[in-house]
C-alpha cells in the first residue's frame, strides 16, 4: 500500500479514448520582450520591457494550450530569469511530460517536481498550458477544471511606479475618471524614505482621503527605517504595506508588524506552503500575496491559499506584470477561492503597449473580469508574438 501512494510511474488513467487523445505530444518555450507604456520601478530594478516565457503544449488531438511565465528585470525579484525558465522547460520539465496524459494534472505536477527543484515560474507556465489545452478539448473553462468559479469579476488595483508624483497623480486621476481603478499601490524603495513619503503626501493630497492607498516597499527598508517612518504612513491612512523589510529577516518583519496598526502584506517572504505556515505562525503579517511564480502551479496556488487562510491570513491576488495570458491563469484560480479579501492586482495587460492576445481581458467598473471561454479563455496574437519574440 505504501508504494502505491508514492509511485507516480503509473497514474490512474481516464477513459482510454480520451487518454490517447490528450497525450502530450510536444512542449515549446519562447522568450518574449514586450514594451511597457511607462517605466516601472522597484526597489532594486526598473523595467521598460516586460520579460515572459510563452509555453505551448501540443496534444495528440491537435489542440494547443498556452501558458506564461513572468519575471521582473531578470533574476532580481526571485531566482528565475526568462533564460533559466526556458532552459528548465526545454531541458528538464518537457522531457518528463512528453507522452503523458494532459488531464493527469497532479501526477504531472509530481513529475515536474522530480525533474527540477523549485523553478516555480517554469512549472506554473506548463501547468497553465496543460489546463488551457484540456479546457479547449473538453469545452470547459480553466475555472471549471479547478473546481468552479464563485466570482466572475473582482476589484483590481493599479500600481504607481514612475517615481514622479506629478505624473503619478495625473495617472491615478485618469484611472478614476475612466472608472478603471480606484485603489492604488505606490512603489517605494527606489528613493530615500523621505522622498518616497513626499510622493505619498502629494498623492494623498491630490486624491483625497477616500481613495485607498497601498505601499509596496519591496524589501527596501531596514527595521530601523520602519520604526522611524511607519508612523507617517499611519498618518496618511495607508491601507496596507507590502514586504517592508528583507524576506530573509522574518523576525524583523514580525517586530514591525507588532508595532504598526497597518496590516502587512507578506510577499517575497513566503513561497511554499511550509514558508506560509512559518511566517503566519511568526506573525510576520496578516495578508498573503498569491502568485503563480511563488506556488509553481494553479492547483498548488489554491493549496497555498488554503494554508494561508487556515492560519488567519487574508488573501491578495498578486501579480508580476503578466500579460492577459498569465493574468487569465491567475484569475482562473482566484475565481474559485472561497475568499479573496483584497481583490486582485492584475493590471499587467494594461501596462503593455500591446497585449499578447487577440482578446484581452476586460476591465469594467473598477473590476477585472474572469475570461469565460474554454481553457484560459484567451488566444495568442501570432503577429505580436513574432514582433516581440526574442531571436536566439
Amino acid at each position: 500500500m505504501g508504494r502505491a501512494l508514492i509511485d507516480i510511474a503509473e497514474p490512474a488513467q481516464p477513459a482510454q479514448a480520451l487518454t490517447r487523445d490528450t497525450t502530450i505530444r510536444s512542449i515549446r518555450a519562447t522568450i518574449v520582450d514586450a514594451p511597457t507604456r511607462r517605466r516601472h520601478k522597484l526597489s532594486n530594478t526598473e523595467v521598460t520591457h516586460q520579460g515572459y516565457v510563452l509555453v505551448r503544449v501540443l496534444l495528440d488531438n491537435g489542440v494547443t494550450g498556452i501558458g506564461e511565465a513572468s519575471t521582473l528585470g531578470g533574476p532580481r525579484w526571485a531566482e528565475e530569469s526568462v533564460e533559466s525558465i526556458k532552459a528548465a522547460v526545454m531541458t528538464y520539465l518537457a522531457p518528463a511530460l512528453l507522452g503523458q496524459p494532459a488531464l493527469a494534472f497532479e501526477a504531472n505536477a509530481l513529475r515536474m517536481s522530480k525533474a527540477a527543484t523549485r523553478n516555480f515560474a517554469a512549472k506554473a507556465a506548463i501547468e497553465s498550458a496543460l489546463l488551457d489545452a484540456a479546457g479547449k478539448t473538453l469545452g470547459l473553462s480553466a475555472s471549471a477544471l479547478l473546481g468552479g468559479a464563485v466570482r466572475a469579476r473582482m476589484e483590481v488595483i493599479w500600481a504607481l511606479a514612475s517615481g514622479d508624483s506629478g505624473q503619478e497623480l495625473e495617472e491615478a486621476k485618469e484611472k478614476l475618471h475612466r472608472r478603471e481603478h480606484r485603489q492604488f499601490k505606490i512603489k517605494f524603495g527606489f528613493n530615500r524614505p523621505q522622498a518616497d513619503l513626499k510622493r505619498l503626501q502629494a498623492l494623498r493630497a491630490g486624491l483625497g482621503d477616500d481613495v485607498p492607498l497601498i505601499v509596496d516597499i519591496n524589501q527596501g527598508w531596514s527595521e530601523a527605517e520602519c520604526i522611524r517612518f511607519m508612523p507617517a504612513l499611519e498618518e496618511l491612512d495607508v491601507a496596507l504595506v507590502e514586504q517592508p523589510v528583507s524576506a530573509l529577516q522574518l523576525e524583523a518583519m514580525a517586530r514591525v508588524a507588532a508595532r504598526t496598526s497597518i496590516p502587512l502584506l507578506i510577499d517575497e517572504a513566503a513561497f511554499t506552503k511550509e514558508e506560509i505556515a512559518r511566517v503566519a505562525t511568526m506573525a510576520c503579517g496578516s495578508v498573503y500575496s498569491l502568485k503563480l511564480v511563488k506556488s509553481g502551479g494553479l492547483f498548488e496556488m489554491k493549496r497555498a491559499a488554503a494554508v494561508a487562510a487556515a492560519h488567519g491570513l487574508a488573501l491578495y491576488g498578486g501579480c508580476l506584470l503578466e500579460s492577459s495570458i498569465g493574468a487569465a491563469a491567475h484569475l482562473a484560480a482566484f475565481s474559485t477561492l472561497p475568499t479573496l479579501e483584497w481583490g486582485s492586482e492584475h493590471f499587467g495587460p494594461r501596462i503593455l503597449v500591446e497585449d499578447l492576445v487577440t482578446n484581452p481581458i476586460r476591465f469594467e467598473e473598477f473590476e477585472i473580469c474572469v475570461p469565460d471561454g474554454p481553457g484560459l479563455g484567451v488566444e495568442i496574437d501570432e503577429d505580436r508574438l513574432r514582433a516581440f519574440a526574442r531571436r536566439d
